[in-house]
C-alpha cells in the first residue's frame, strides 16, 4: 500500500508539471529542446502548443487566431492561457467602448436603457476573467477541485454577464443589437474557449482520480450537516458561523438594525446600505425588523460577506413593482439585486407586486456566488426569481409565480423548498422553470431536490383550464433537474414544454426527472425528445449539492441545514428501464478525459 501510494504521488507530481493547465503532454514531449534550437523551431513549437490547447475548443479558429498574435514566441501552456484570459479581456474591453460610443447616438429608451445595462454586465465579466487570472496564477495542488470548481464557474459567469447583455436588446427596435453582438461576438467565443481549457484540465486530474477528498455519498445517512466548528471557510468568521442555526433574530446581536418605526439606527434598508462596509473578510449582520420596505434593493459586489436577517418571510418583506410593461428591461425590474459574494438571507420576503399583466417582473435577482437563501419568500409573477450567475442554494424556501418564474443561469440547487404555480392571464401556460445555459460546458443548471411542486390557492378556480409545465429550454443548453420532489397533478403528463415553435432545443437541452412522487411525477407521457434523460444514479449524483455547488466547501459551516447527498436510499436497480446513452452534449459536459462507457455501463 505504501509503496502504491509513492508511485501514485510520483504520476501525480509528473502529471502536475505537465499538465498543470492543458491536456498538452504531446506538445512537450515532442518538442525538440536541444541548445541547436532555430528561431523556425522555436516558431513550429509555440504553432504546435497553440494548436494543441486549441484543439478542444468550440471556437479553434478564434482561439488560434488570437493566440498567435499574442504568444511572444512562448510554448509553455500555462502562459499561453494566461494569454488567453488578456486577450479575452481586451476584446471586452473595445466592447465596453463600443457601447458607450453607441449610448450616445442611441435614441429609442428601451435600446439606451439596453446599453447603459450592458457597460455594467461587461465590467462584471471582466470581474470574473481578471480573478480568474489571479487565482489561475495561484494554483494549489493541495486544493484542486475547489480550484477548478472557482475558476469555471467565474468564467461561466463571464459567459452569461455578456449574454444578458444582448437578451436587453430582443425588444428594441433599430440596429444597436445587432451592433453589439458583433463588438461582443469575439470575446464571448474566446470566453467560451477559456472555459473549455480549464474544462480539459479538470478532465485529466478526474480521469486521474486525484484532487478531491470528497464523500462521494449515495444518501446521506445525517442528511442536516454543518452544525460542527471544524468546517470553517476564511470569510466566516469565529463569531457568526452559527448564526443561522439560532431561532429567533433577536438572540443575534446585530452589526446594523433597520426598523420602520425607528428603533434601529436607519428606517430605510437604502440608508443602511450606504454605510455598510466594503469588501469585508468577515460576515456584517444587518437585521431588517418586521415591516414592509417599499424600496428597490442592490447589494452590490462590494458588499461581500453580508448577512441580512428578518423576522419571518411573511413579517420582513421588501417589496416593488418595476417591470416590462412599463418601459423597464427585464434585468432592471428586479426589487432585490444580490451581487456580493457570501450573501446570506434569513427570515425575509422579496416581492414584485406588478402582477401577471405586467408581464416580466423580477422580486429577485442573484449574482452572487456562494449565497444562501434560508426560510425566504420569493413572490411575483413572470420571471419571479433570476438565479443569474454563479453557486446559490436555497433551503426551506417559498418561491411563487405563473410563467418562468425560476429562471437564469447560475448553479442553483434547492432543497426543501416549495414552488407554487399562481394563477395567470386567461390562455397563458405556466412554467416552472427556464434554464438559461449557452454553453455545453458551463457547471450551470437548476435542481429542484426534496422540494413540492404545488398549486397556490389563486390557482385552484382555475385548475383544469390552465395549462403547467415543469420548464422550457430558454437557452440552446438548457439543464434542469428535479429528484426527490414531489410533483403536483397540476403539471401536464407531458412534463415540459418548447420555447416556441421555432426554437425548441430538444436535442441540446438537459432534463432529468429522478426519484420523483406524486400524482403528476409519472413520466410514461413525458415528451419524447433526446435531451429528456433517464439517467442512472450514478450519473444523477453529480447533481447532488456536495458536487453539483461545491457544497461542502462552504455551505455546512454556516449552519444551513443542509444534504450533501441524495436525501433517501436510491431506487431498487430496474432493469427494464433504459437508460439515455451519454450523447455528445453529456460527454463534453463531463469532459474528454473521462470514459463515455464507463458511464453507460454503471449504474
Amino acid at each position: 500500500m505504501v509503496e502504491d501510494n509513492r508511485k501514485r504521488n510520483f504520476v501525480i507530481i509528473g502529471v502536475c508539471s505537465l499538465v498543470l493547465v492543458a491536456m498538452v503532454v504531446s506538445v512537450v514531449v515532442t518538442v525538440n529542446w536541444n541548445d541547436k534550437k532555430a528561431s523556425d523551431q522555436d516558431v513550429m513549437t509555440t504553432k504546435k502548443a497553440i494548436e494543441s490547447i486549441c484543439q478542444t475548443t468550440h471556437y479553434q479558429h478564434t482561439c488560434v487566431e488570437s493566440l498567435e498574435s499574442s504568444a511572444d514566441g512562448s510554448s509553455d501552456p500555462k502562459d499561453l492561457i494566461q494569454k488567453s484570459f488578456q486577450v479575452t479581456i481586451k476584446r471586452i474591453k473595445e466592447a465596453i467602448e463600443n457601447s458607450t460610443v453607441l449610448q450616445k447616438l442611441e435614441k429609442d429608451p428601451r435600446a439606451k436603457m439596453a446599453l447603459e445595462n450592458c457597460e455594467k454586465l461587461v465590467w462584471q465579466a471582466v470581474n470574473d476573467l481578471n480573478r480568474t487570472h489571479i487565482k489561475f496564477e495561484s494554483f494549489e495542488f493541495n486544493d484542486l477541485s475547489h480550484w477548478i470548481a472557482d475558476l469555471k464557474i467565474w468564467l461561466s459567469g463571464a459567459i452569461t454577464y455578456q449574454e444578458t447583455c444582448l437578451d436587453g436588446f430582443e425588444e428594441t427596435t433599430g440596429e444597436t443589437g445587432e451592433k453589439m453582438k458583433r463588438a461582443l461576438n469575439t470575446s464571448m467565443e474566446l470566453t467560451s474557449n477559456a472555459l473549455s481549457m480549464i474544462t480539459e484540465i479538470s478532465a485529466v486530474f478526474t480521469s486521474l482520480n486525484v484532487g478531491s477528498n470528497r464523500r462521494r455519498l449515495l444518501f446521506d445517512e445525517t442528511p442536516v450537516l454543518g452544525h460542527g466548528i471544524e468546517l470553517l471557510p476564511d470569510w466566516m468568521d469565529m463569531g457568526r458561523r452559527r448564526l443561522l442555526a439560532v431561532n429567533i433574530s433577536k438572540e443575534i446581536k446585530p452589526d446594523m438594525v433597520v426598523a420602520k418605526d425607528g428603533s434601529g439606527e436607519y428606517k430605510t434598508i437604502n440608508e443602511a446600505l450606504k454605510n455598510i462596509p466594503s469588501n469585508r473578510n468577515q460576515t456584517f449582520v444587518l437585521y431588517i425588523k418586521e415591516g414592509v420596505y417599499n424600496e428597490k434593493v442592490e447589494i452590490t459586489s462590494a458588499m461581500t460577506n453580508l448577512m441580512v436577517l428578518g423576522d419571518g418571510p411573511t413579517k420582513t418583506r421588501i417589496t416593488g413593482n418595476q417591470n416590462f410593461i412599463d418601459g423597464f428591461p427585464t434585468y432592471q425590474t428586479a426589487t432585490v439585486a444580490i451581487m456580493g459574494d457570501y450573501f446570506i438571507a434569513k427570515d425575509i420576503g422579496f416581492e414584485n407586486s406588478a402582477g401577471p399583466e405586467k408581464h416580466q417582473a423580477i422580486a429577485l435577482r442573484v449574482a452572487a456566488d456562494k449565497s444562501i437563501f434560508y426560510n425566504c419568500h420569493v413572490d411575483g409573477y413572470q420571471d419571479t426569481l433570476c438565479v443569474h450567475t454563479y453557486r446559490q442554494f436555497y433551503r426551506d424556501c417559498t418561491i411563487r409565480g405563473t410563467i418562468d418564474f425560476v429562471f437564469g443561469d447560475g448553479a442553483a440547487v434547492f432543497q426543501n423548498c416549495t414552488l407554487a404555480v399562481r394563477k395567470p392571464l386567461k390562455e397563458q401556460h405556466c412554467i416552472v422553470t427556464a434554464q438559461g445555459r449557452t454553453d455545453v460546458r458551463q457547471p450551470t443548471g437548476i435542481v429542484l431536490q426534496n422540494c413540492s411542486i404545488v398549486a397556490d390557492e389563486s390557482y385552484d378556480e382555475v385548475k383544469g383550464e390552465i395549462k403547467t409545465y415543469l420548464g422550457r429550454p430558454w437557452k440552446q443548453y438548457s439543464r434542469t433537474i428535479i429528484m426527490e420532489s414531489n410533483i403536483d397533478d397540476l403539471i401536464q403528463p407531458e412534463g415540459w414544454l418548447e420555447w416556441n415553435k421555432t426554437y425548441a432545443c430538444e436535442t441540446t437541452l438537459f432534463y432529468t426527472e429522478f426519484n420523483n412522487k406524486g400524482s403528476g411525477s409519472s413520466k410514461k407521457e413525458r415528451v419524447n425528445w433526446q435531451g429528456v434523460k433517464e439517467l442512472p444514479i450514478n450519473r444523477v449524483q453529480r447533481f447532488t449539492t456536495s458536487q453539483f455547488l461545491d457544497g461542502d466547501a462552504w455551505i455546512p459551516s454556516t449552519g444551513t441545514p443542509y444534504t450533501a447527498g441524495f436525501f433517501l436510499p436510491p431506487p431498487q436497480y430496474d432493469s427494464s428501464v433504459e437508460f439515455s446513452p451519454v450523447d455528445d452534449e453529456e460527454y463534453q459536459d463531463l469532459g474528454s478525459g473521462n470514459d463515455k462507457s464507463s458511464y453507460e455501463s454503471r449504474v
